[in-house]
């Protein structure tokens, strides 16, 4: 079957990745598809959320957070990060990765940079990691799907993927961190991001006959985003279950909060430390069961915590346990 080229000016992280699902099990043919996220920490479908984000800094920077469907680690996007995915028949006798990355690489090389693949899924250049690969495999057809990082703002990827104060245990796999490089570096300002991205999708879309989403498909995508992939239930609460312990001093004293979070919500908390008290701690406690377990939501919880324990802020504690 033929395969099929996509671009789009469609930034939303949530269209993005739910088209991305959309091509691979509702939409039949083989697809090559490129497009662009406004800033958005992207999860890996096995990853604990909120270990791997620092939530705080996404709200505050409105940085969406969306879960994909593929496995590895948290990356960050913004709107000088290129993404591709690929959609194709799934052969498991072929080295899938340095297939689908071959063509990316060679764009490269026409620029002058010098890449390859590392290890499993990196693509390398100059001693840094200038694109991260993910893989899945649906109704026999594989989806894969990469990065390229050319001018992305690296103090909002560290600052968006930055372990909070929050110590959390759980099942989910861990990001691996590895020292990211800009291409833009590389080339040394020879290139706008507009015009790399048109030589990439020249390059690679060359070979393909053009698509472009229908009122059908747009609609079929947007009940994706609506019921899934603009959810709390998708985003943050199918994280593994974790157990999560935050330690604090405050003026009124140390504070010691436990608890454990399944599918998102809020188990088993318990809140002790050297405070003096006038009600029952175990009460409040008591409040933040089925919370979700977000900054906004517990300040909520917590917003009479001063009538438990005098001169504490229910705002101010949720915003040091998720900052």
């Amino acid at each position: 079957m033929e395969f099929r080229f996509i671009t789009h000016d469609n930034h939303d992280p949530y269209f993005n990745l739910a088209s991305e699902e959309y091509l691979l099990k509702q939409k039949g043919g083989y697809y090559v598809y490129t497009w662009i996220n406004s800033p958005a920490v992207i999860v890996g479908i096995n990853q604990n959320t909120l270990q791997e984000v620092n939530l705080s800094y996404t709200s505050e920077h409105n940085i969406k957070v969306v879960r994909r469907l593929t496995g590895g680690g948290a990356v960050y996007h913004d709107l000088n990060n290129i993404c591709y995915t690929v959609i194709a028949p799934y052969d498991n006798e072929e080295d899938n990765y340095r297939v689908f990355t071959e063509p990316v690489i060679e764009y490269l090389g026409t620029l002058g940079v010098k890449a390859e693949l590392s290890g499993r899924n990196d693509i390398m250049a100059e001693g840094g990691k200038i694109s991260g690969n993910a893989q899945t495999v649906y109704d026999g057809r594989i989806m894969h799907h990469g990065t390229l990082l050319f001018d992305t703002d690296i103090d909002a990827l560290s600052g968006a993927l930055r372990h909070n104060k929050l110590k959390t245990e759980s099942k989910g796999i861990k990001s691996v961190r590895a020292r990211v490089k800009n291409i833009s570096d590389i080339i040394k300002g020879k290139l706008s991001i507009s015009d790399f991205y048109s030589g990439l999708n020249n390059f690679i879309g060359k070979n393909y006959t053009r698509y472009d989403f229908s009122g059908e498909d747009i609609a079929a995508i947007n009940r994706l985003v609506k019921e899934k992939y603009s959810t709390y239930e998708w985003n943050i609460g199918r994280s593994p279950k974790g157990k999560n312990r935050y330690d604090g001093r405050f003026p009124f004293g140390t504070v010691t909060i436990t608890f454990d979070t399944e599918n998102g919500l809020i188990k088993n908390a318990e809140i002790f430390g050297d405070f003096f008290n006038k009600k029952d701690i175990r009460i409040l406690a008591d409040k933040l069961e089925d919370v979700r377990a977000d900054k906004i939501s517990v300040a909520e919880a917590l917003s009479d915590i001063g009538d438990y324990i005098p001169g504490a802020d229910g705002t101010e504690i949720a915003k040091e346990v998720f900052g």
